[in-house]
This record gives C-alpha cells, structure tokens and sequence, in this order.
C-alpha cells in the first residue's frame, strides 16, 4: 500500500470547490472546509473527508439550504435559540458558538441551542473555539438515530457527541471530543471497506447481539453505547445519550430520537 501526504491547504481548497460547484456560498463552504480539515487533523477520520460526499449531496438534492443565515429566535443576556435555516451544520455550528463566546464575555456564561441544522463535523472543533478566549467551551449535538439503547433492539438515540475544551498554561489544553455511542459510525464503515472485523463492543445485530462483523452492524443492526453492554456499563453512556437528546433535541424544539431523519436518506430535512 502506497501513502501519499496533502497539506491541510490543499485539502481545504478542494472542498471549498466541490462546494462552490454546487452552489454553497464561499463564506459557508470555507466553514465547512475547515471542519472537515480539522477533523482528519484530528484524527477523527470518519468526520472528515470521508463525509464529503453527504454534504455535497444534500446540497445537490435541495435538501440542505445554500442561501440565507442563521437567525436568532429567542435571546436573554446569557442564552439563545436560533434557527438554523436548514444550513450547513458548520455554519449553524459557528454562529451558535460565536453568539455563545461574546455572551460569556458580557455575563460570565452564554448558551446557545439550534434547531434546524445539520451534521455539524467534529463538536470538539466548536468547543476549541471557546480556547482562543480562555474559556471553558462545551459543545454537544443529537444525530441520526444509530445507537441501540441497552435491552433493546432497534436504534432510537443518535451517537450524540459531547466536547468540552478548557484552556491551561502553555497551550496544553484538555479537550474531550467523545461519542456516547462507543465509536463513530464511520469507524464502522471503515472497518466494512477494509474487509475488517470489529472489536467486541462496538455494534450489535438486527437482534441486538453484540458483534464482531461491521456488516451486521450496518444491516439491521447499531451502535451500542459507550460502555458497550449493560454488564460493562453500557447504559451509562445510554444515558449520556439521552442527556444530548434532551439538551439539543427536545430543549431546542428540533428533531429528536428516532424522529430524526437516517443519514442516509435525503427525502426531509434533517433539523437537528
């Protein structure tokens, strides 16, 4: 196997361009560009390039806006509910997180909930952004529904990250950047490309069996909790779960659980 290196400029200016090309406004593409970058820097390989083909799709079909901004909904000294106008999650991402900085800065706290967004990338990279200030930056966010609760079988929550970034002296920064399923989807789909099987404790069957065999997982089958079984404290992160539904979901008046759209249906917006 052969391997070649891309610097993070060039990989940005192609995204950027595949997003033009289909009609995403520059400003909104260079903020999904920079996401997806980082998310690959990062090594969160299933949240980077390997997404760029859902993003672009979505754009393609209409069901992702191009045009238009964010909006501010609601709003006190200290919190915010926007509507996300169904735009790239990046740029909804960004204005939130924006609003949620200068808040901190006025009152001590800002916090901020979006609905009518999209997938976002990596939630590490919003809650980093609250790094460049000094100030402690959390940042969670509901997804499609992936992962099967502990003693059941059907997939009802999303993967459901949390991120929380404090800054420290000489940059040494602690940074949580965790699914509350035990991995990422994409990890997964990687594993399923490579002829690979996955660790015990990933995913499970149409029955709800844990397996070892990504296909399984990805027919019929889902994520388990961080945690893996209810044995191993599985249902802790079936809670965790829960707690982004509540916050992102049900909190913000968007889409929750099991009515949010699968990732890879385009047929309604995603409104997270």
């Amino acid at each position: 196997m052969s391997r070649c290196l891309i610097s993070q400029l060039e990989v940005q200016g192609f995204i950027e361009r595949c997003m033009t090309a289909v009609g995403t406004k520059p400003h909104h593409a260079r903020s999904l560009a920079e996401v997806l970058v980082e998310g690959d820097h990062r090594g969160h390989y299933s949240h980077g390039l390997n997404r760029m083909d859902m993003y672009v799709k979505d754009i393609k079909t209409g069901i992702c806006a191009k045009d238009g901004e964010p909006v501010i909904e609601k709003e006190s000294v200290a919190t915010a509910l926007v509507d996300g106008k169904n735009l790239l999650g990046p740029v909804v991402g960004n204005f939130c997180m924006n609003m949620a900085v200068k808040k901190a800065k006025e009152v001590g706290i800002g916090w901020v909930v979006a609905h009518g967004s999209n997938h976002y990338g990596i939630a590490g990279y919003y809650a980093m952004q609250a790094l460049k200030e000094n100030m402690i930056g959390m940042s969670f966010t509901n997804t499609s529904p992936l992962v099967v609760p502990s003693r059941a079988k059907e997939c009802t929550l999303g993967t459901n990250p949390i991120s929380v970034a404090a800054p420290s002296k000489d940059g040494d920064s602690f940074v949580l950047d965790m699914a509350t399923s035990a991995v990422a989807l994409g990890k997964v789909e990687l594993h399923e490309r490579r002829g690979d099987t996955i660790p015990e404790g990933w995913g499970c069957d149409a029955q709800g069996k844990l397996t070892t065999d990504p296909k399984r997982v990805l027919d019929g089958g889902g994520l388990v909790p961080v945690g893996g079984s209810e044995a191993t404290g599985g249902y802790k992160g079936y809670g965790l779960g829960m707690m982004v539904e509540v916050f992102c979901g049900i909190l913000a008046g968007a889409k929750y659980s099991k009515h949010v759209r699968t990732w890879k249906v385009t047929d309604r917006v995603a409104d997270l």
